[in-house]
């Protein structure tokens, strides 16, 4: 079973994402309440899923039913590959439009017209390539 996603790293993202003081100060979301799943697109759930709270991750674990806000998926391969280098919006519209990261639920272009959200978006992938 792969590492990606699994709880221990689910809390380092967390710790990751809590300590950017760029993300948790500065996003502006389109609600106070955020939960986002991640996953295969191969697999009827999402592995994992964060609940953000005015732009802190509150809780990162394991997923088990929670109702999503947003639902991204791609093969592992393709998470591996973003989180293994910097990646900006091109980046993230070429993976979208390609079908290499899809959305379960939740609306890409909700994200990418507002340039709070884009921006802490993107940089969450960064976070990720920190683990």
């Amino acid at each position: 079973m792969t590492r990606l996603f699994n709880e221990d790293w689910m809390k380092q993202f967390q710790s990751e994402w809590n300590k950017d003081t760029r993300l948790t100060k500065n996003t502006e979301l389109p609600k106070k309440r955020l939960t986002i799943g991640y996953g295969f697109p191969e697999e009827s759930s999402p592995r994992a899923c964060v609940v953000l709270k005015n732009g802190q991750i509150h809780e990162a674990g394991p997923y088990q039913g929670q109702a999503l806000d947003w639902d991204l998926r791609a093969r592992e391969l393709h998470w591996k590959d973003w989180l293994n280098r910097e990646i900006g919006s091109t980046s993230i519209g070429l993976a979208y439009t390609t079908g290499k990261l899809k959305f379960h639920s939740g609306d890409y272009w909700q994200i990418i017209k507002n340039p709070e959200i884009k921006q802490s978006f993107i940089k969450g992938f960064s976070i990720m390539g920190r683990i």
